[in-house]
């Protein structure tokens, strides 16, 4: 398939190629020409391709040796994407080349081929040229054949202003002036491996790169704007220490000579399939102003990015049903990679508090789908862009990745790979390799938790038999609505380890749980030793333990000897099941207790999280201070143990820490912690002190939370003032924290104003919503009165999703759950149907939990203030 030519113009006068000449709203349009060689396999005299916001000028078919014949109709199918171009005569069997001449829309719809704002180092508003391709949008800059199966080589060539950067998949091979216009260059690139239209991608724009080559002689550039290649540096080192790692794991070579990665401004996804086009804060990291957070998330980007040049791009899936093998896969392998370039960051902790937990939370609900998922049209495949593809799809090959061990994972990988290289497969073909190279059941095991929606709870009680303890286990549904009532008894093969407080850290028992109920005996167990289910919190199960079973694990909670992971998942189990009913949120409650001597970063913010689902539940009480006491009883040890400044030694995890809880405590309006974050916020404003990036976000958040209109007037300046994006987005996400009502409404205006780029809108809008119990209200008001200009904004992608769950998700009334269900009804968006779904069974979960436990909490709140003094 042959790109030869691609032409910029705007809507008055063609072959103008400038970017930045037609700002908003005129849409500028691009003139391409493009040539396929092609094999007609039946007799036909028509030709349908997919097609979206393309108009056809001319289309000729040229069969090989013979005269070419004119299309003399073009049909467009708008709702199916598709256009059908008529011929006067029959083409018949052989080769040819057809030839299409097209006008496009270089759109602002951050899909496509569109253009992405940014500001030059002087201040000047300018166009870059961008795509963004996944899933189904390469027909926006081309007719073609728009699905992962239908592969081919593409030769790409642009014609671009002379003072631009040009960039494609692959390297550079002629750049020469063009004929006509001596401002303009055709830049050529050589032709790519065979491969699927959503991997193609160019980019025209002003960049500063920093360059190096890997071990194995790749050349791997960062791309940023103009001024900022000091801040490509570490996803350069990352880059760079990644594609040896890769290429070692699953011992097959990276395929292209060159690797670039690229900051764009406006860009809606996080990060993409193909390893090139990043968000700026998913890439840029400024070694004096990005946080440790932020370090993080440019190393994860980096490793799943680069993961998809082997998995996705050498190996592809055979449609978008296996969408969840490209993301799942390259979602639990970036941890390994960042395990693996950096391992202070315990990152495998953090994936259970990131990834696998919100998967459980999602897929606990009747409106969740399996990993698997049959898709038709193209706004099904955005629907399925979630926490289950991502998310569960990474937590179910982590679980596999133990049940095989990592040395036969390997080769049954090198196996897929090698097999199905530059081809297209599906999950079952993954599922045959891992079985070859381990002899286990893999597609009996994975079919149980790829093909049905859930997972299983399993309830445990042990009995003593003299020196050994009979464990008995029950699997069943796990339900967010509490016990699951069906009829039909779905079923999963769940591997399942078990330790002892004898040992840990391993596995006393490993079996495979393939029915409703089994008994296991642990040999030579004392009565007073305790046992624990799930091992690192691998198995993608969540576990009831029997009252005394429990009670005999919470003093391994305060002396630590139970390990992080383990600690943090049985919390996490506790807290879902006392959301789903099953258990009282009261005796959660006690259990968070427990965690006094806690030291771990990671099961500090999945502690936090929950506090905060439980916070802003009981906003809807008139108790809701009594939690704020209580989150800063819990917090209290752990912020006066890490005070405000970094002790010698410490590391990532300590500074990570830190601003967790200071955020924390701050918010609830611990008085020392207020007092000593507007002292150093105002030193900071003054520029006396600049606060060091890691205290950025819990000094904004509490001076907002227990601010007035001049701390906005103040952090909108700060906001104005920053130079890097991460300061911004930083700032966006916190402006929610405002309480009094017509502040909250000066930050939803400014949430649709110039000053945020189109994608972040929706972090604060869902910034407001999370802020407060008005804010929530203002936020779903503020959606519904603009939901015009935001549908449109957003339409199809998948930030519509996120933020109408942002923005109600927080809700606890029935009314409510109508309310928001009939918004939709009358305003429905495609691609986000099931989110809605989801939304209105939260809050209905929502209001039968405030219903059901919250006298209990009040009344264990009040316990713990002790008795009221007796009056003389």
């Amino acid at each position: 398939m042959h790109a030869v030519m691609w032409e910029f113009i705007d809507e008055v006068e063609v072959g103008m190629p400038t970017l930045v000449g037609c700002p908003p709203p005129c849409t500028p349009l691009f003139l391409m020409l493009m040539t396929f060689l092609l094999q007609v396999k039946h007799a036909t005299n028509q030709i349908v391709m997919n097609c979206a916001d393309i108009d056809i000028i001319t289309a000729s078919y040229a069969p090989e040796g013979d005269e070419e014949v004119h299309a003399t109709g073009f049909n467009y199918q708008n709702e199916d994407e598709k256009v059908t171009l008529s011929f006067p005569s029959t083409l018949q069997k052989g080769t040819g080349t057809l030839k299409i001449d097209f006008v496009g829309e270089l759109n602002d719809k951050m899909k496509g081929f569109y253009r992405s704002k940014y500001t030059t180092p002087t201040g000047d508003t300018r166009y870059a040229a961008v795509t963004q391709f996944e899933a189904t949008d390469a027909r926006r800059a081309f007719p073609c054949w728009d699905e992962p199966a239908i592969k081919a080589t593409f030769d790409i060539s642009l014609v671009v202003p002379k003072d631009r950067v040009a960039l494609s998949n692959m390297n550079v091979i002629d750049r020469k002036p063009y004929p006509d216009d001596e401002n303009l260059v055709e830049v050529k690139f050589a032709r790519t491996p065979i491969m699927s239209t959503y991997l193609v991608a160019f980019v025209v724009g002003e960049y500063d790169f920093v360059e190096t080559r890997s071990l194995d002689g790749v050349l791997v550039r960062v791309y940023t704007p103009v001024g900022k290649a000091e801040q490509g540096k570490f996803a350069l080192e990352v880059a760079a220490k990644t594609l040896p790692f890769y290429k070692d794991y699953f011992n097959v070579p990276y395929p292209l000579p060159k690797i670039d990665l690229i900051a764009i401004a406006d860009f809606a996804a996080g990060k993409l399939p193909l390893s090139f086009k990043y968000r700026e804060t998913a890439l840029l990291i400024d070694p004096k102003n990005s946080c440790s957070s932020s370090r993080q998330w440019v190393a994860l980007v980096v490793g799943h990015e680069l993961a998809h040049q082997w998995f996705g791009n050498l190996v592809t899936m055979e449609w978008w049903t296996h969408l969840w093998l490209n993301e799942g896969f390259a979602s639990w392998i970036e941890y390994l990679c960042v395990d693996h370039c950096f391992p202070e960051y315990d990152i495998w902790t953090q994936f259970v508090s990131a990834d696998y937990t919100r998967a459980q939370e999602l897929d606990a609900l009747d409106n969740s789908h399996p990993i698997e998922v049959s898709v038709g049209h193209p706004s099904e495949v955005d629907e399925i862009f979630d926490a289950i593809s991502y998310s569960k799809g990474a937590s179910v090959i982590r679980m596999l990745h133990d049940y095989i061990g990592d040395e036969d994972f390997r080769k049954g990988m090198n196996l897929y790979l090698t097999k199905f290289l530059q081809k297209n497969a599906a999950t079952e073909d993954l599922w045959e390799s891992l079985e070859k190279a381990s002899g286990k059941p893999i597609a009996a095991v994975m079919n149980t938790w790829t093909k049905q929606m859930g997972f299983p709870l399993i309830y445990v009680e042990a009995e003593q038999q003299e020196d050994d303890k009979v464990l008995k286990l029950v699997q069943k549904k796990f339900c967010a609505s509490g016990p699951y009532a069906g009829e039909d008894f779905p079923m999963w093969m769940v591997p399942i380890s078990i330790c002892t407080s004898d040992d840990p850290t391993s596995a006393k028992m490993q079996v495979l749980m393939d029915k409703p109920e089994l008994t296991l005996v642990l040999k030579d167990v004392k009565p007073d030793q305790w046992v624990k289910l799930n091992l690192g919190t691998v198995g993608f199960y969540r576990t009831q333990y029997s009252p005394d079973m429990l009670e005999s694990l919470i003093p391994a909670i305060k002396d630590l000897s139970l390990p992080p992971v383990d600690r943090l998942g049985l919390q996490n189990d506790l807290f879902s099941l006392a959301r789903a009913g099953i258990i009282s949120t009261v005796e959660v409650l006690k259990v968070m207790e427990a965690f006094v001597n806690e030291p771990n970063y990671t099961v500090w913010s999945d502690l936090s999280c929950n506090l905060e689902i439980l916070s802003t539940l009981l906003s809807h009480t008139d108790f809701y201070e009594e939690i704020q006491v209580f989150v800063k009883d819990v917090f209290s040890p752990i912020g006066e143990r890490l005070g405000w400044d970094p002790k010698p030694g410490e590391g990532h995890l300590d500074a990570l820490l830190r601003g967790l809880v200071l955020g924390k405590l701050g918010k609830a309006g611990h008085k020392a912690t207020l007092e000593e974050a507007r002292r150093r916020f105002k030193d900071h404003v003054e520029g006396k002190n600049i606060l060091s990036a890691d205290l950025r976000s819990p000094v904004y958040v509490t001076i907002l939370k227990h601010g007035d209109s001049t701390t906005l007037d103040t952090m909108l300046k700060l906001h104005k003032q920053a130079d890097m994006q991460e300061e911004k987005n930083r700032i966006e996400r916190v402006l929610g924290a405002i309480s009094q009502p017509e502040l909250i409404q000066k930050v939803l205006t400014f949430a649709l104003s110039e000053e945020v780029r189109p994608q972040d809108t929706v972090s604060v809008i869902g910034g407001v919503a999370g802020g407060s119990k008005q804010g929530r209200k203002a936020a779903w008001k503020f959606v519904r009165d603009n939901w015009e200009e935001l549908y449109n904004r957003y339409q199809g992608g998948f930030l519509i999703s996120r933020l109408i769950k942002l923005t109600v998700d927080g809700f606890a009334n029935d009314k409510m759950a109508a309310e928001v269900k009939a918004f939709f009804e009358s305003h429905p968006a495609p691609s986000a149907e099931r989110t809605v779904q989801q939304c209105c069974e939260n809050i209905l979960l929502n209001a039968a939990w405030l219903k059901r436990d919250s006298e209990d909490i009040h009344q264990f709140f009040l316990q713990r203030k002790g008795p009221p003094p007796a009056t003389v």
